[in-house]
């Protein structure tokens, strides 16, 4: 790809003198709330988005204003770990600055929505002053590093929260302007102007986003297959040997362009502990060098890998790794979502895992959410984790603290029962604030699955777990392909229906019907389940049975995600 015409935004990053750009220039500019197209760019990979309240978008055209320009800012929590004070200086920052809501990821990171231009530089410099930051949460680079949810459920798993910590850390850009423009100069050398460089991204950084996550069998609550490089730990005998290495996941694609496509990733060998870093940075930098600068909806490693051949991308590793690069060891995965309720850890300590609908933290008249882990968080010396499911685990709460946090959570109503299909589903923010949504995904799933759980309740498969996934665009942010049933906005009030995804992660699911409406969602989906609870095999899955009966027929490689697709006809 050496003679391609790189893209606009190659450019911008070329010229940005490593990621500075006129960021600083456009806070200062108090005539618009927004600021530049380039710099729209750049913040990314500071961390912020340029967004708008598209549900007031009319009212202000008709009033001749500027649409209200706000940002959402991503905070990387490597691995989802934080204390109880860093909750407590998440949620003031979200009060002071924000909207006031706090969003979980599937990432395992915070988001803050609705923070304007004038208090984004406050904002940031707050978030780094609770000891976390937002460099690199978003742009071209290494986001948050993924990992199991309990790093004290095994020995094991704390061992491999460490490794993903290193890679964390090892991968994390070396720009100084992060610190210049939200921190102060006073921690750049002094304030001294100096040349930047940045030994493993270069001045272009990678050509696009880049995913990596951790995961320790039987469990894959990261959803390991869905990112660019994914860790699988091996353990014998009790002990960690090391991880199996994936390479080319990736969740996004573009509607009517069928050489864009979701993708699993493929097992490429296996490493020891101590050489992950080394092989994470030689995947980065061959994308670095291989991947596509021109064209920014083919520019994933898991194009590059399919454009180049998976042969020669493992080939061009081996020889970077040699014998570092073992044969793959045998594993199994039995599960994809998170355990909920208490857990006892090898540290003798206990962890609740909570479920948070969408991951949307706030107060409303069904449930003051944001309120209660207020509560929790000023009476918990433990930690707070955020899952890759959009959840909480309340952790490190010693025995004789055990009682109170029970007392609290029944409190404020937090220890309910939750349906099987609810407490599978994953939802991405979408409308209004999203600027690529065409549908609802977070503010309308909850009463979409209301519907469902009646026809559930009907057929007594309420506590069946279903794994449900819904966004408001295609681009994948809530993993949609990964869904036994997942529901992708293509316009107003209408979802493309996929069917089939593997319960454990490791299968896509398949178009079954376009442009549904509720009803017509509704419609589709009864009779599967109706057929399901009638006839499906002892313990078969919900995405199993759906391939087995042919409703959709079984993907497995992100080319085929288009083709062999059966047309069902709407009524």
């Amino acid at each position: 790809m050496n003679n391609q015409k790189l893209s606009e935004v190659e450019r911008i990053k070329t010229d940005s003198n490593y990621l500075r750009g006129t960021i600083r220039e456009g806070l200062n500019d108090q005539i618009t709330a927004s600021i530049s197209e380039d710099d729209q760019q750049l913040i990314k990979l500071h961390g912020a988005y340029q967004q708008q309240d598209r549900d007031l978008d009319d009212e202000r055209r008709k009033q001749k204003l500027e649409p209200l320009y706000s940002f959402l800012i991503r905070v990387r929590v490597p691995g989802g770990i934080v204390t109880a004070q860093q909750w407590l200086d998440i949620d003031k920052l979200a009060d002071t600055y924000g909207n006031p809501t706090i969003k979980l990821t599937t990432r395992q990171a915070f988001e803050l929505h609705g923070v304007v231009k004038r208090k984004l530089k406050a904002t940031i410099k707050g978030i780094n002053q609770t000891l976390l930051d937002t460099l690199a949460a978003c742009g071209d680079v290494n986001r948050n590093v993924m990992t199991s949810a309990n790093p004290w459920e095994t020995e094991i798993h704390q061992l491999v929260y460490k490794d993903a910590l290193n890679l964390h850390t090892g991968l994390t850009p070396q720009t100084t302007a992060y610190h210049e423009i939200w921190v102060g100069d006073d921690l750049v050398a002094g304030g001294e102007k100096k040349e930047d460089f940045e030994p493993l991204y270069g001045k272009t950084y990678l050509p696009r986003k880049f995913k990596i996550a951790v995961a320790i069998p039987p469990r894959n609550d990261v959803d390991v297959y869905a990112n660019d490089l994914g860790f699988i730990a091996i353990a014998e005998k009790g002990k960690l040997i090391g991880y199996n290495i994936l390479a080319g996941g990736g969740m996004g694609m573009t509607f009517g362009i069928e050489t864009t496509y979701p993708r699993l990733a493929d097992l490429i060998g296996f490493v020891t502990p101590e050489n992950t870093l080394e092989a994470a940075k030689a995947i980065m930098i061959w994308q670095r060098e291989n991947g596509n600068r021109s064209d920014r909806k083919n520019a994933r490693l898991k194009y590059t890998i399919d454009r180049l051949g998976l042969n020669v991308f493992k080939t061009a590793i081996k020889e970077i790794l040699g014998d570092k690069l073992q044969p793959v060891k045998p594993y199994h995965f039995d599960s994809n979502g998170d355990s909920f309720g208490w857990k006892k850890g090898y540290n003798g300590k206990w962890y609740f895992t909570l479920f948070v609908e969408g991951g949307k933290v706030k107060n409303d008249e069904k449930l003051q959410l944001k309120l209660a882990l207020n509560d929790i968080a000023k009476n918990h010396s433990g930690s707070f984790i955020l899952t890759g499911n959009q959840n909480l685990v309340i952790g490190d709460v010693n025995e004789a603290d055990k009682e109170k946090i029970d007392k609290l959570l029944e409190k404020w109503n937090l220890n309910k029962s939750i349906g099987g299909l609810r407490r599978n589903s994953l939802a991405c923010v979408a409308l209004p604030l999203c600027g690529m949504a065409f549908a609802e995904a977070e503010r309308y799933l909850p009463s979409l699955i209301d519907k469902i759980e009646q026809e559930l309740r009907t057929l007594e498969l309420e506590e069946e777990n279903i794994i449900l996934r819904m966004t408001g665009c295609p681009n994948g942010c809530a993993r949609p392909y990964l869904g036994e049933i997942g529901l992708v906005g293509k316009s107003p009030g209408k979802y493309n229906l996929y069917l089939g995804a593997g319960f454990t992660g490791d299968r896509l699911n398949k178009l079954y019907a376009e442009l549904l409406n509720e009803d017509e969602i509704l419609a589709a989906i009864k009779p599967i389940l109706k057929d399901f609870a009638t006839n499906r095999n002892d313990g078969e899955r919900f995405g199993d049975f759906a391939v087995r009966k042919e409703y959709v027929n079984s993907t497995n490689e992100g080319v085929d995600f288009h083709s062999n697709i059966k047309k069902f006809q709407k009524k």
